[in-house]
């Protein structure tokens, strides 16, 4: 409004007297006191917008022409159409919705869960109380009981044969300085050149020998580590899951005996009802795990005695070619059991991977 009334006074002819001084003019005064009392309402304006904030809802539009005052207002809820406030409105109830399923699940779920673990647990006390029974298979558990001191035992024998390859491979260092040392001393002692040439030799070929021995125990270590951390743990952790799943089992089939023990009105039968068909889920569970573990005990079984048999014959006659100091029947020993040794230095970082 006031660029409006500035306008308005800068486009009127302004007569100049002879002196070079505007004249006064009749309705200067009135121009004046208009900008003020326009300047003074549009402060009033701007300090309700900053206080109260602008009203989002509705559209200020001028409907007068030049300098004209006529608004209208124009609510902007009413420019959207029925349909979109229709579709908006559908898209947050099916947000709503798919959000409480979720949430829905997630209770059921849990209380699944909980429900499980405390009939497990209470069966669990139970069996270690002396007062539930439980699901037996002698035969089964014998085996069991087998697997798990046979693989105490080979854990065993892991351990020792990696102690034996550490000591061994100190020995091979330590023979291999002294051969370079006594081979050093044969150059800078004429009178004993010959010595010291005699020793050099034979601790180089202990040494070659040993690095040829250390590559059949390693290999030997190898196959005994992936027997037992491998094979023999894949057909144990089966076994627990088997274990596990014999608990539940007996824990659904106390609860169905219970139930039966109650009287039967409609309550306790729909009750029977779905612990009849949890305990038939659980013994379906507890059979095929059952059947897996008898599968793998045998598999691991025939799988067990056919790499000892090659692997201790492996031991055994690279260990006694060695310390007879028959180096053809030692290499030929490791051609036998397809292992080829790696050349000096194949273990160490190349100069590119160090940077």
């Amino acid at each position: 409004m006031t660029d409006r009334v500035m306008s308005k006074a800068a486009t009127m002819e302004i007569p100049i007297n002879s002196n070079g001084d505007t004249g006064a003019l009749a309705e200067d005064d009135s121009l004046e006191q208009a900008a003020k009392l326009q300047w003074s309402l549009d402060e009033k304006d701007l300090q309700q917008v900053m206080v109260s904030g602008p009203n989002l809802n509705e559209t200020s539009i001028v409907s007068g022409g030049y300098g004209g005052t006529a608004e209208g207002i124009i609510p902007t809820g009413s420019i959207m159409g029925p349909n979109m406030q229709h579709s908006s409105s559908s898209s947050s109830m099916t947000a709503e919705e798919a959000t409480r399923g979720v949430a829905v699940e997630k209770y059921e779920a849990v209380k699944k869960w909980g429900l499980n673990t405390y009939k497990c647990t209470k069966q669990m006390i139970s069996e270690r109380f002396g007062r539930g029974s439980r699901t037996v298979d002698l035969e089964l558990e014998a085996q069991i009981e087998v697997l798990r001191d046979t693989k105490r035992k080979y854990v065993n024998v892991l351990r020792l044969a990696k102690a034996l390859t550490n000591h061994f491979y100190n020995m091979v260092q330590t023979q291999h300085a002294l051969g370079d040392t006594f081979a050093d001393l044969s150059q800078k002692s004429p009178e004993l050149r010959d010595e010291f040439g005699y020793n050099a030799e034979t601790q180089k070929l202990l040494c070659k020998n040993g690095e040829t021995l250390l590559g059949a125990i390693n290999f030997f270590v190898s196959s005994i580590n992936t027997l037992v951390n491998k094979t023999m743990e894949d057909t144990l952790w089966t076994i627990r899951m088997y274990e596990n799943a014999r608990l539940e089992f007996d824990a659904y089939r106390s609860d169905l005996e219970e139930l039966s023990l109650g009287p039967r009105d409609a309550v306790t039968m729909a009750r029977i009802e779905a612990a009849q068909e949890q305990y038939q889920v659980h013994k379906e569970k507890y059979e095929r795990l059952r059947s897996d573990v008898i599968i793998k005990l045998k598999f691991l079984e025939e799988n067990k005695v056919k790499v000892m048999h090659k692997q201790l014959l492996l031991f055994h006659n690279a260990i006694s070619a060695y310390f007879a100091g028959n180096q053809q029947q030692l290499e030929e020993t490791l051609k036998q059991f397809n292992i080829k040794l790696r050349p000096p230095g194949a273990d160490k970082p190349s100069w590119l991977e160090e940077q």
